[in-house]
């Protein structure tokens, strides 16, 4: 199956040379069976087709859904374009836009930063993620904080009520965390951005939750199966 994945962002360069860009974790993650191609939103625009692809995935940024930035705007018409025409599957800022774009509302919250490996309790309305709980990495300020007409939750905590989102046309899901971060990368980056967008005692936590057993192949075979039905 051949997926379109919307490249809202990169990793620091120093990382991104390391490990890879978002696409090629995601496609990581997915594993044989997909190809996919990389489609830079925020350098041009998305497919003027919504049908070019068999699916999309939405990767995550530094940049916030409510900025004025030129790209966010399209990318908002061109999601709202493709629902229910293909599956559609948001990470992190993709999960915000999805939302955002679908009536819902992101902010940056007041909370903070949520980072490092995040538990969440699944839901009843995530009949496919079979556990009580996953634990994934995530890096994060910006939340969704009112879901959009629509949206079930599948995931939750108390820091990220809607941590996971499912559409009630079946053809879209989205998370808050990151499930194509590698526990190496992902500390790799809170190193990157210690004592800039943390201090000292938060990267060192978060860095060691990532040492703890993750469930990101549990959430990947959740993605698969859902872009594959």
């Amino acid at each position: 199956m051949k997926i379109g994945i919307l490249q809202t962002g990169l990793p620091p360069a120093d990382l991104g040379a390391r490990f890879g860009d978002y696409p090629t974790m995601i496609g990581a993650l997915l594993g044989a069976g997909f190809t996919h191609e990389t489609i830079d939103v925020v350098a041009g625009t998305p497919p003027a087709d919504p049908g070019a692809y068999g699916a999309y995935v939405i990767t995550g940024s530094t940049a916030g859904v409510y900025e004025d930035l030129p790209w966010i705007a399209p990318l908002m018409d061109f999601l709202r374009a493709v629902r229910g025409r293909a599956p559609l599957v948001g990470i992190c800022f993709g999960h915000q836009i999805m939302a955002q774009a679908f009536g819902g509302q992101v902010v940056k919250s007041p909370k903070g930063w949520g980072v490092g490996l995040q538990r969440y309790a699944v839901t009843p309305h995530a009949p496919r993620l079979d556990a009580a709980q996953v634990a994934i990495p995530a890096s994060h300020q910006d939340q969704v904080v009112v879901p959009p007409p629509g949206a079930v939750v599948t995931l939750a905590s108390d820091f990220t009520p809607y941590a996971g989102l499912a559409y009630d046309d079946g053809m879209a899901i989205s998370f808050q965390a990151h499930p194509e971060f590698d526990p190496a990368f992902a500390a790799a980056l809170i190193e990157a951005r210690r004592g800039t967008r943390f201090d000292d005692e938060a990267a060192d936590r978060a860095i060691a939750s990532l040492s703890q057993p993750n469930d990101r192949d549990r959430v990947g075979g959740w993605m698969r199966r859902f872009l594959a039905r």
